[in-house]
C-alpha cells in the first residue's frame, strides 16, 4: 500500500513538472512573436502606409536626398538609378551597385531581378508607386518646402530609424541646425537681400519664400528681394528687366543645364547680360552660382544639407 502511495505521488509530480515545461515552452514563442513583430515598423508618408523590416538588406534607392544620408550613416544599398548621379555620390556609379534605370524612367525588369527588401522613391518616381509597391515596400519621402528643416528631419530620423542608426542621426541634426543658426545670424547681421533665380536653356525663373529653394529665405534667414514671388514648383518667370528693378544684393543663381545637360550649358551667359550688370549683386561680385548637384539634383540629405548651407554662409563673409 506504501509503495503504491509513493508511486502515485511521483506520477503526480511528473504530470505538473511536464505541464510547467509545456507553459514555459509557450511562453518563449510568444516572445520570439512579439520580438519579431517589433522589428518591423509601419511607416505613414504622403502615398499611403508601409509596412518596413527593420535593417533591410537589399535597398534600391531612387531620391538622392535618402542615398546621401544613408550614405553619411554608413549604410550600403544595392541599386541606384546611375544615370544622373550627383557627382558627390559619384561612388555610386561603381558596378558594385545595380543600375536600375533613370529618375523618370526605372528599370522595373532590372528591380524585379534584385528582389530588393525596401525601395525608397520621391517625387520624380511618384506615378510609379503602386507598381514599385508590387515588388517590394516602397517608401516615399519627400521635402515640404514650406517647412523644410521639419520635414528634413522627420526623413532623416526616419531612415536612421529603419537602420538602426538613430544616435548618428541625431548628432548630425544637431550639427545641422547649430550651423542654420549661426548662418540666420550672419545673414541678420548683414542686413542684405537676395534673389533666388534657376537658369534653364536661356530662361529664367525666380524663387522666393515658401518655394523649392526657398530655404534660403526661410530657414537660414537671407531676407528675401520680393516677398510676393509666386510659389510654384516651376517658380515665377522672369526678365533681365525684373533682376534690375529689384536690384537685389545677392542673387543667388542654380544652374539646371549643369546637371540636366551634361555640363554643355552654363547660366553665366544668361544671367550676367548687360541689365544684370546694373545691379548691386553685379557690381560687388555678388552673385553666387550654387551647386547644382545639391541644390537641384538632390537636397533633403545629410551630406546635402549641410552642403548648401556653408555654400550660402561662404556668400555672406
Amino acid at each position: 500500500m506504501k509503495n503504491k502511495l509513493i508511486l502515485f505521488l511521483l506520477m503526480a509530480a511528473l504530470t505538473i513538472f511536464a505541464a510547467g515545461c509545456g507553459n514555459a515552452s509557450e511562453t518563449t514563442s510568444d516572445v520570439k512573436a512579439d520580438t519579431k513583430e517589433s522589428e518591423v515598423l509601419t511607416i505613414t508618408h504622403q502615398l499611403g502606409e508601409t509596412k518596413v523590416e527593420k535593417n533591410p538588406e537589399k535597398v534600391v534607392v531612387f531620391d538622392f536626398g535618402a542615398l546621401d544620408t544613408l550614405d553619411k550613416l554608413g549604410v550600403e544599398v544595392t541599386g541606384v538609378p546611375q544615370a544622373n548621379i550627383p557627382s558627390y555620390l559619384s561612388k555610386y556609379e561603381d558596378s558594385k551597385y545595380e543600375n536600375v534605370g533613370g529618375l523618370k524612367e526605372p528599370d522595373f525588369e532590372k528591380i524585379h531581378e534584385i528582389g530588393p527588401d525596401l525601395i525608397i522613391i520621391s517625387g520624380r518616381q511618384q506615378d510609379a508607386y503602386a507598381e514599385f509597391s508590387e515588388i517590394a515596400p516602397t517608401l516615399f519621402i519627400t521635402i515640404d518646402p514650406s517647412a523644410y528643416m521639419e520635414s528634413f528631419s522627420k526623413n532623416t530620423t526616419t531612415l536612421a530609424e529603419i537602420f538602426n542608426k538613430e544616435a548618428e542621426a541625431e548628432k548630425e541634426l544637431v550639427n545641422v541646425k547649430e550651423s542654420i543658426d549661426a548662418l540666420n545670424q550672419i545673414a541678420a547681421d548683414s542686413g542684405k537681400n537676395a534673389l533666388i533665380v534657376l537658369a534653364n536653356e536661356g530662361s529664367l525663373s525666380a524663387y522666393g519664400p515658401g518655394s523649392r529653394f526657398g530655404i534660403i529665405h526661410d530657414e537660414m534667414g537671407v531676407t528675401p528681394v520680393d516677398n510676393t514671388i509666386e510659389v510654384s514648383p516651376h517658380g515665377q518667370s522672369i526678365s533681365p528687366e525684373y533682376i534690375m528693378e529689384k536690384d537685389p544684393d545677392y542673387l543667388f543663381v542654380i544652374d539646371r543645364g549643369m546637371v540636366v545637360e551634361g555640363g554643355d550649358t552654363s547660366a553665366k551667359g544668361t544671367v550676367e547680360n548687360e541689365l544684370v550688370k546694373k545691379t548691386k549683386a553685379f557690381k560687388n561680385d555678388n552673385i553666387i552660382y550654387l551647386d547644382s548637384n545639391y541644390w537641384y539634383l538632390s537636397g533633403g540629405g545629410l551630406i546635402s544639407v549641410p552642403g548648401m548651407v556653408k555654400e550660402v554662409e561662404e556668400a555672406f563673409k
